[in-house]
C-alpha cells in the first residue's frame, strides 16, 4: 500500500560559507610554542592522544595505523583550511612529529 505525499521537503536556503583559510602556524614552525614541540620531539605518543582527545576523538585513536592523516584532514576541513589528502598523507609520512606539533597548536589556537 503506498501513502500520498503530503508535503514537498524545503532545501536549506540562507546560510553562509566561510572563506578558506591557512594553517596557523606552519608545520615547521615547532618552536612558536615549546611545550608542544619538546612533547612532540620527546614523546609524541602522548601528544598524539593530546591532539584526538583535542580533536574530540578517542584518545587511543593515534595507535591505529592511518589515523594521523585523517585526522590531519578532518582538522583542515572542520576549519576550512587548504590543502589535500595527498599533502596531508605527505607531511605525516615523512614530518610526522612535526605535523602533529602543527594540529596541537591549530587546536590550541582554535579552542
Amino acid at each position: 500500500m503506498s501513502y500520498p505525499i503530503s508535503y514537498e521537503p524545503k532545501g536549506v536556503q540562507n546560510f553562509a560559507v566561510s572563506a578558506p583559510s591557512k594553517w596557523n602556524s606552519d608545520t615547521c614552525d615547532c618552536c612558536d610554542d615549546v611545550g608542544i614541540c619538546l612533547c612532540g620531539a620527546f614523546v609524541p605518543c602522548i601528544l598524539g592522544c593530546r591532539v584526538a582527545k583535542d580533536y574530540g576523538e578517542c584518545c587511543c585513536l593515534p595507535f591505529l595505523f592511518g589515523t594521523s592523516v585523517a585526522m590531519r584532514t578532518g582538522i583542515r576541513e572542520r576549519y576550512r583550511i587548504e590543502g589535500t589528502i595527498c599533502n596531508d598523507w605527505v607531511c605525516v609520512s615523512f614530518c610526522g612529529p612535526c605535523t602533529l606539533c602543527q594540529m596541537a597548536r591549530e587546536l590550541k589556537a582554535r579552542n
